[in-house]
């Protein structure tokens, strides 16, 4: 049976149930571009070993940067903590941690979350709506075209080996971008 939010179906949520996405913790995140359309720039070879090995930024891949490292200027009081991350052609990979802050110290992982429609704050979903917004409007000013897709993929890295496997594959990304699921000519 679907739900349906204001009279309207909705898609069921991709999110953890019964995970609070405020609460300390490490998430991998992928967000990708309206379309896959490569907005970010592209993968270069390296002249030497003639492989597909670096992204070259566009002016939009640099801004995408730049608002990412801003994202922990901006929330000091979300003790967040930077993991590795890359921007890709037409997507984005990063780890980021929720630490022990004032938001989420006084909630116990055992106490049930509610899950709820509407504004979110203080949270991942809250991070990357204004890492997205600050891109969006910036990029726009260059191709007003730009956009995301409207949801974004996150995991909750649970282990060391699930972190240890995540940062590699985010550092090894552009090796295998032709293999890689993002991937459009």
């Amino acid at each position: 049976m679907s739900d349906k939010f204001r009279n309207r179906y909705r898609i069921a949520s991709t999110r953890l149930q019964n995970w609070d996405y405020g609460w300390n913790a490490m998430y991998f995140v992928t967000i990708c571009t309206k379309n896959r359309i490569c907005f970010f720039g592209d993968i270069r070879r390296d002249a030497m070993h003639r492989v597909s090995t670096k992204m070259q930024l566009s002016q939009i891949g640099k801004i995408a940067d730049t608002e990412w490292l801003k994202t922990f200027v901006l929330r000091p009081d979300m003790n967040l903590e930077m993991g590795e991350y890359i921007v890709m052609p037409n997507h984005f990979h990063a780890v980021i941690g929720i630490g022990s802050n004032e938001y989420n110290s006084n909630h116990a992982k055992t106490k049930q979350p509610v899950n709820q429609f509407g504004p979110q704050s203080k949270n991942l979903a809250s991070i990357i709506r204004g890492f997205k917004s600050a891109v969006t409007v910036n990029a726009r000013k260059i191709d007003s075209n730009f956009g995301w897709q409207s949801r974004f993929h996150d995991h909750v890295i649970r282990n060391q080996g699930s972190f240890d496997r995540i940062q590699s594959y985010i550092i090894n990304n552009p090796l295998n971008w032709k293999n890689d699921s993002f991937y459009k000519k």
